[in-house]
């Protein structure tokens, strides 16, 4: 930073190269922001609890955006104002992001406005919401109980319905065309493309063989497509042909097919191929279009050329877990932060987020998750105990903000921080875990108090 503050006073280094520097300082200084909490209680709950301003301390575990778990989030990405949440529960919570801003002390996020379950909404767990890539004053849900809503945001009821008698996994709308055709990854083998305006499911995009787990469109090819199937196939389309598919992805090609010219003219589909050994349920585009990023049950995030199809083999290492069946999509940082030709990744990696140079594989950083015990749920046998893991990600657009969603049912903020606030939250967690140790040695010392009583006393066969 302080060789591009001279280059700025010397007259050599742009405005731009500076403020790309900042804002890479800013993304490397990530860390959680435990004193910004998100509570799905009514206000008036809230406030009674503890107050919205922070005054009160709140026990961590009492604090969640939604007791069943948080299966997706999302934030308008003109503003960067409002998230969107939807729970296990089938509700929907939206969320001011600007109230929390300028906060020295903890604070805690009460939702503006919530979709609860009702014979109008839907009926089971949230899959994926999407705000209105035009206007963040609608928005999309879909839902395992084979719904796709579109919402009004400021009145959060539903203005239309499409029943696609399958879970919908995920949805995809272009950022960029005006055909507004919604790509629907669902239980049954094919794309299924719904119209917003005629109201209609048009037609399906069959190829895969089992279900689609996740669905992109291009950000520079309005009529590009990409999907990914629990077959292990990731393919392409094009909605403008009559075969539709431009054929799948090869994790055994690194090379690509180039065609006559060696860019691809008069190039042959590659219709057999597997893009991962097992499901692929995460598809996500790079900004600048040129790449796509999958994520796979084997355990692997593969980036691939669209140019030519080829595998980069980009290699993220042993560290990347991925074993259940809902979409998993990694989230790449806007380009403006990072700069022309390079890109990075954030991963959710079940108790943590790995941040990755996507082309080179390196891990830069590895964000622990604080406070991952998973509340008890209770079911029809009894009480158990569910592993916490991260469900989904997003970034804020105008801000270096990040925020995750997690199956424990809370949303959890990440900021830059400086290295004294890193060192003082390092300090309170060893603290924290000091006394957790103290806890489980007690309890060990009373289990063993029990069992030498046990073994004192004399047992008779009779």
């Amino acid at each position: 930073m302080t060789s591009q503050l001279l280059g700025r006073a010397l007259g050599t280094a742009g405005p731009e190269a500076l403020q790309r520097a900042e804002l890479s300082r800013q993304l490397h200084a990530i860390h959680a922001a435990p004193d910004i909490r998100f509570d799905g209680r009514d206000v008036q709950t809230a406030i009674n609890a503890g107050g919205q301003d922070g005054s009160h301390e709140i026990p961590l575990e009492d604090v969640r955006a939604h007791h069943a778990g948080v299966n997706s989030i999302t934030i308008d990405r003109f503003e960067g104002k409002y998230l969107l949440s939807g729970g296990a529960e089938a509700s929907i919570k939206l969320w001011d992001l600007e109230r929390s801003e300028n906060t020295h002390k903890e604070y805690i996020n009460c939702p503006a406005a919530v979709v609860k379950k009702s014979p109008s909404s839907h009926q089971y767990g949230i899959t994926h919401l999407s705000f209105y890539p035009f206007d963040s004053l609608a928005f999309l849900s879909s839902s395992y109980d084979h719904k796709l809503k579109v919402y009004a945001t400021e009145t959060m009821t539903a203005s239309a319905t499409f029943d696609l008698d399958s879970v919908v996994y995920s949805h995809s709308l272009s950022p960029i065309a005006d055909h507004l055709l919604v790509a629907c990854a669902t239980q049954h083998s094919a794309v299924r493309l719904v119209d917003l305006r005629s109201g209609a499911s048009t037609h399906s995009l069959a190829g895969h063989h089992r279900a689609v787990l996740s669905v992109a469109w291009s950000p520079h090819g309005e009529y590009i497509l990409a999907s990914g199937s629990s077959d292990g196939t990731a393919r392409l389309w094009d909605i403008r042909r009559s075969a539709n598919s431009l054929g799948v992805l090869d994790l055994e090609d690194s090379v690509g097919i180039v065609g006559e010219d060696g860019l691809g003219k008069n190039a042959r589909s590659r219709e057999h191929g597997k893009a991962h050994t097992d499901a692929v349920n995460g598809v996500v585009w790079t900004d600048d279009g040129r790449h796509l990023v999958t994520a796979g049950h084997d355990e692997r995030v593969r980036v691939w050329d669209i140019g030519s199809g080829a595998n980069a083999l980009s290699h993220f290492g042993p560290i990347i877990k991925n074993t259940h069946l809902s979409t998993l999509l990694p989230l790449m940082v806007p380009s403006y932060v990072v700069g022309p030709g390079k890109q990075v990744m954030f991963y959710p990696n079940q108790r943590e987020i790995l941040m990755f140079d996507l082309f080179e594989g390196t891990l830069f950083k590895r964000l622990r998750v604080p406070g991952v015990v998973a509340p008890p749920v209770r079911g029809r046998t009894g009480q158990a105990n569910t592993r916490s893991r991260t469900t989904s990600l997003a970034w804020r657009a105008g801000h270096v903000d990040l925020y995750s969603a997690h199956s424990d049912g809370a949303i959890r903020a990440w900021v830059p921080r400086t290295p004294e606030e890193v060192r003082a939250a390092n300090e309170e967690g060893e603290g924290s875990d000091d006394a957790e140790d103290e806890g489980r040695k007690r309890k060990r010392e009373a289990l063993d108090e029990v069992f030498r009583h046990l073994t004192k006393q004399k047992i008779t066969f009779t």
